[in-house]
């Protein structure tokens, strides 16, 4: 566990000096906060149910974005090989940085609360554990495409081609959700159940029921041990 936090911090410094990363963070605030605003102002109504139907399509690209670098980079430059000559495990290495992206997360959704300030200074009926439940899930959601992501970054060592990858898993397991009219019923609950939206609007409906908590879980499971065994597959060739 020590280990993993020194990856952690490590990227997350690298997170803090990069301008890349502030630019990142900048366009998901100003487009998480203008989709809160424009009812304020259009209609009058203070609510945060627009942005938490935006931040999940927000994060189809923006997750691929900051994760895309975390693994090609360090093949790219060749880092990845003296990195692993400290005392690591290749799932050390990958949970890191899997626990930085999450915490990049994290720091922009504690910026969108001054969304929250507002709504309570306008004096809004604010239900708090609805709320509590829906950032709960764009959290789950959050750390589930950053498995999905660094998935994609140990595939290639070219980070274009990791946020292609990653996008394409994302926006297929976003968009499920979407396109059950077009398939049987026979297969549409199956495949409704497979889209992260789904179980995302389920726990924004305030309701924390162990199945979404459970699928969640089970994608960053599935996907970090994808990435460590790719990891791994290096000291075979």
């Amino acid at each position: 566990m020590n280990n993993t936090l020194i990856i952690a911090r490590k990227e997350i410094r690298t997170y803090l000096n990069s301008p890349a990363s502030y630019v990142v963070l900048f366009v998901f605030l100003i487009i998480s906060g203008w989709f809160f605003s424009s009812p304020l102002f259009l209609i009058n109504q203070a609510s945060l149910d627009t942005l938490f139907s935006i931040i999940p399509i927000i994060f189809v690209f923006f997750i691929p974005a900051i994760t895309m670098s975390l693994i090609s980079r360090e093949k790219d430059s060749g880092t990845i090989e003296s990195l692993t000559t400290f005392p690591l495990s290749d799932f050390e290495i990958i949970s890191g940085k899997f626990l930085a992206s999450v915490s990049l997360i994290i720091i922009g959704l504690i910026f969108t609360l001054i969304h929250l300030l507002t709504i309570s200074f306008l004096g809004q009926n604010v239900d708090f554990g609805a709320i509590f439940c829906a950032y709960l899930g764009v959290i789950l959601m959050g750390a589930a495409y950053s498995a999905i992501g660094i998935f994609s970054s140990t595939l290639s060592n070219n980070q274009i081609i990791s946020f292609i990858i990653a996008l394409l898993i994302i926006f297929f397991l976003f968009v499920l959700q979407f396109i059950l009219f077009f398939l049987p019923s026979s297969l549409a609950e199956f495949f409704q159940f497979l889209s992260t939206e789904y179980h995302f609007s389920n726990l924004s409906r305030g309701i924390i029921d162990s199945r979404n908590i459970i699928y969640f879980g089970s994608l960053i499971a599935i996907f970090l041990k994808l990435a460590t065994v790719i990891m791994e597959t290096r000291k075979w060739k």
